[in-house]
């Protein structure tokens, strides 16, 4: 316990973090009572070279850079020497104090749900779902994963994405989509294997296109009906089966505001755990035709200049990481 206490106050310190390479029965749930814890032009169809991450035109807040997965996981989950995040829903347990963590150093006796997510360092650290009605331990509270922007590390909210998403997926796949018998992990990559049928299934990932339009000194902006009041963004939706994601980018801004693009460009991407997208994001010129929103995915649209640019969306988010670059005239926004 005190190996996992001094990890866990490593981790809220924000030392350096190392990522080395390594891999279920019900663990071991302690009681909270034990423990008290204060604390460009892209070619889409080639696999990019590895970019130093100062050059990236976007830093991905919610990808998980500080965790390795080591397969095969463990077949038991140690009883002790484990980091725990704790998954309630869409929330996670955060600790209170001036610097608030998400690692815990034992799993609630309510867990439902248990997932390995990674090892950070040699340390394996894990997901448990907690019931409804579960308590959390003395100073540790609830959060949202989009409330946790600002307050703690940016790697540290990726972890806890992911560990909601993981949980989502573990509920959503517990029974064989083809037959309905009671799945089991598979212990050598991440996902459920029927052990009547043996479908195997991964957790799911959702594929979604992003782009920035620009005409000249003008971009195209639109608003949502799920948005706040007056918040504007940019075109984005799912890619369909069948479809290349240029082809998706071409279809959404031709259904959504009723234009033409040409010299798509691809910029960066995200995951995106709300619930199980992977943003793909792309800069495009005007080419032809007037905006003509379908009033259902868009409620209104129109191009804006640096001078009069509306309500954005946060900046943790690849969308708004788009306009911040065109606003600075950076990154990959002229043809080449």
């Amino acid at each position: 316990m005190k190996n996992v206490r001094t990890l866990a106050a490593t981790i809220a310190g924000r030392c350096e973090r190392p990522h080395p390479r390594e891999g279920r029965r019900k663990p071991a749930c302690l009681s909270w009572a034990s423990t008290n814890v204060s604390h460009t032009n892209v070619n889409i169809h080639m696999m990019p070279r590895p970019v130093p991450s100062g050059s990236l035109p976007h830093c991905a807040v919610f990808s998980v850079t500080t965790l390795t997965p080591q397969f095969p996981q463990p077949a038991i989950v140690p009883a002790t020497g484990v980091l725990w995040v704790l998954v309630s829903d869409q929330s996670i347990a955060i600790s209170d104090g001036e610097k608030p963590q998400i690692y815990a150093p034992v799993c609630p006796s309510q867990a439902g749900p248990v997932e390995y997510l990674g090892h950070f360092g040699a340390t394996p650290c894990y997901a448990a779902g907690l019931q409804a009605d579960a308590p959390l331990p003395e100073g540790w509270a609830g959060v949202g994963v989009r409330e946790l922007y600002g307050r703690i590390p940016d790697e540290d909210i990726a972890v806890a994405s992911f560990a909601v998403r993981i949980i989502g997926s573990a509920k959503m796949s517990r029974f064989c989509g083809r037959c309905g018998h009671e799945t089991v992990p598979v212990l050598t990559e991440r996902a459920k294997r029927c052990p009547a049928c043996g479908l195997v299934t991964h957790p799911r990932i959702s594929p979604a296109i992003i782009v920035l339009i620009t005409r000249g000194d003008e971009i195209l902006l639109a608003r949502s009906p799920r948005f706040p009041v007056g918040m504007h963004s940019v075109i984005a939706g799912f890619v369909e089966p069948g479809e290349t994601l240029e082809h998706a980018v071409h279809r959404e801004v031709q259904e959504e505001v009723g234009i033409t693009i040409k010299n798509l460009r691809y910029f960066a991407s995200e995951p995106w755990p709300f619930p199980d997208s992977l943003m793909i994001a792309f800069v495009a010129d005007y080419a032809a035709g007037e905006i003509a929103i379908d009033n259902n995915e868009i409620v209104g649209a129109g191009w804006f200049g640096r001078d009069n640019l509306p309500q954005l969306p946060k900046k943790l988010s690849i969308s708004r990481a788009l306009i911040d670059r065109w606003v600075e005239r950076k990154g990959p926004f002229s043809e080449t």
